[in-house]
């Protein structure tokens, strides 16, 4: 019953689909893939886009605005309805009919009286300069009126522009560092995905060979306690020992599976998509990083760093939004020009004549009082820039410090590296000489255990001791751009 327990511990995890060829991944595939694959990237390129629309709204307030408006009012009823006769058979004398200014049209059905009035107003229209104007197309009580216009507003003097255009451009500057530091922080973590899946391959294939071990000897031990040769204390202990190794094999084959799924949501792949990984954990040969990344060993100039440019930048975007703010206390100039054609047509779509109104002038808008409004806001701005700056200096004495440390902890890796590949070839050797003492019995099984313990975890020492080095390399080349307080996170 033993052999169909161990192999469905050894199954208990999911397969790959049926049918489904694995995808083949070097370290160099996954290095190109990670900035595509990444949400953080797209949403920093979304936030240079951004702070670039920014830049440009600023800059606009420089040049000319014009807006371009038409518009139909239909009046239902106006105040000067009540200036025009009426008729009717209210009591009194009958008012005197209107008179059309622009010419003179006899009525010979008025009495002498009516027709004298009429021919006497018509007179005074004439000398008081009125004959020619068509009083038809004036706006006062017109039932259409139709306007089409031109509105043109150009900024001669604003003391906040230049600030706030500043302010714009030190946004841009710093989406621009975080984007580098968004690239450059994907590009690590899904290197780290693949060295930590291949890390879990590694210590997978050492616990499956320490099982495969433990049952030999297991095998070895039972033939010779059936002979007469073996206690039965060192049966039970190589049973026992065996059985010990079956969960470790087990967990292992589930961090292994943890380990391939994160790799897989860093390169935005399916969850069920097989993968097989090609580079070994131990070739410690520096990888080929892609062009936008600067990339070097050499440790990079603090002032140098995404994060400290970065806040360099909110510095300067907040020392430029203090001088826009007392740019408020200042006045603004400001060229207007207007232009329209206007209809009063007495059928909607019928236009006839059109009027042209045409405007210019300047306007000066000076703050006399505001309540304190702009004070306010300077101080504001002026605590928000002594912050920003603070924040800035503080950024940079944190990229001096993890300078030394991410250069520490490469070093570190490097000799713990290069002394767990002879610690790895003893065990290794210890282990063969022990087998064959047993099999002599000049040894006991409690030493082989002992040994194969010992073998088990310098195998596992090399193996993290690799993964540890690959990730500390890729770290130190990536320092300039990854953001501050990150490059030693994960350092196990």
């Amino acid at each position: 019953m033993r052999w169909p327990l161990v192999a469905v511990l050894l199954l208990t995890v999911a397969r790959p689909a049926v049918g489904q060829a694995p995808l083949r991944l070097s370290i160099d595939d996954v290095l190109r893939r990670a900035d595509s694959a990444s949400e953080a990237v797209g949403i920093a390129r979304a936030g240079v886009r951004g702070a670039g629309g920014r830049l440009t709204q600023a800059r606009s307030a420089w040049l000319p605005q014009l807006t371009g408006s038409a518009s139909y009012t239909r009046t239902l009823e106006t105040q000067f309805s009540a200036l025009q006769s009426s008729g009717g058979d209210s009591a009194g004398p009958r008012p005197p009919a209107p008179v059309d200014c622009t010419r003179f049209t006899p009525r010979p059905g008025l009495t002498v009286a009516e027709r004298l009035d009429s021919l006497e107003r018509g007179l005074d229209c004439t000398a008081n300069g009125n004959g020619g104007i068509d009083f038809s197309n004036l706006p006062f009580g017109q039932a259409n009126a139709w306007s089409f216009g031109l509105q043109l507003r150009q900024t001669l003097f604003d003391r906040s522009v230049p600030a706030r255009v500043r302010s714009a451009r030190a946004g841009e500057d710093q989406a621009d560092a975080a984007y580098d530091a968004a690239r450059a922080q994907a590009t690590l973590d899904a290197a780290t995905s693949y060295y930590d899946a291949r890390l879990a391959d590694r210590l997978l294939a050492i616990a499956e060979s320490t099982l495969v071990q433990s049952e030999r000897q297991e095998r070895e031990t039972e033939l010779a306690g059936r002979v007469g040769n073996a206690a039965e204390f060192d049966v039970l202990r190589a049973q026992v020992a065996r059985q010990n190794q079956v969960p470790v094999v087990a967990q292992r084959r589930s961090q292994r599976e943890v380990a391939y799924l994160r790799l897989r949501q860093a390169l935005d792949l399916a969850e069920d998509q097989p993968l097989e990984l090609v580079t070994p954990l131990d070739d410690t040969a520096a990888v080929a990083l892609p062009a936008y990344l600067h990339a070097s060993e050499a440790l990079p100039d603090p002032a140098a760093r995404a994060g400290v440019r970065e806040a360099d930048a909110a510095a300067r975007a907040a020392e430029a939004s203090r001088d826009a703010a007392a740019g408020g206390r200042w006045p603004t100039v400001a060229l207007t020009s207007s232009y329209a054609k206007l209809a009063y047509p007495r059928d909607v779509f019928r236009f006839g004549t059109f009027l042209t109104d045409w405007t210019a002038g300047v306007q000066v808008s000076v703050p006399l009082f505001t309540g304190g409004r702009v004070g306010g806001q300077v101080r504001e701005a002026e605590a928000a820039a002594d912050a920003a700056r603070l924040r800035a200096r503080q950024v940079l004495e944190g990229a001096r410090r993890e300078a030394a440390e991410v250069r520490t902890l490469y070093d570190a890796a490097l000799a713990s590296f290069a002394a767990s590949e002879g610690t790895a070839a003893q065990a290794r050797r210890a282990y063969e000489i022990a087998e064959i003492r047993v099999r002599e019995g000049l040894s006991t099984l409690t030493d082989l255990a002992d040994v194969r313990l010992q073998l088990q975890q310098a195998e596992a020492n090399r193996a993290q001791a690799a993964r540890d080095l690959q990730v500390a390399r890729l770290r130190l080349r990536l320092l300039r751009d990854l953001p501050i307080g990150t490059a030693t996170a994960g350092r196990s």
